[in-house]
């Protein structure tokens, strides 16, 4: 695994971890997506919110086809949920997102878990 990228999801990650320290579990997603992105500021990470990618089929281009919630200096897609528990189909749209972004790495993060490193998934292409 390449070094870099390990030490930038340990940084996203330790954000993140700040954030839901701070605030706690139960607010909306985009509480969370606001102070994330401040805390990623703070830390003077290089990031993107909301980003739209458009996908491809045969010869259809889908401008609005998905869009995630950060893309951190443009190699770790991050996805931020709100919900009970993360399912497979979680999994699934992040690997979605890498492999239409080309990047390897993704982070999916629950914020409702009373403990965020429970609900944290590191995925890979």
């Amino acid at each position: 695994m390449n070094p870099e990228i390990n030490t930038l999801t340990e940084q996203i990650i330790g954000a993140a971890i700040e954030v839901h320290r701070e605030l706690g579990p139960g607010l909306l997603e985009s509480a969370y997506q606001r102070a994330l992105a401040h805390e990623l500021k703070l830390r003077g990470m290089t990031f993107e919110e909301q980003i739209s990618c458009p996908v491809r089929y045969k010869d259809l281009l889908i401008d609005d086809a998905y869009r995630f919630d950060f893309l951190v200096n443009g190699l770790v897609v991050v996805e931020l949920k709100t919900v009970d528990a993360l399912l497979d189909v979680h999994d699934a749209q992040v690997l979605t997102y890498l492999k239409f972004t080309g990047c390897h790495i993704g982070l999916l993060m629950n914020f409702r878990s009373t403990v965020l490193t429970r609900g944290l998934r590191r995925l890979a292409l």
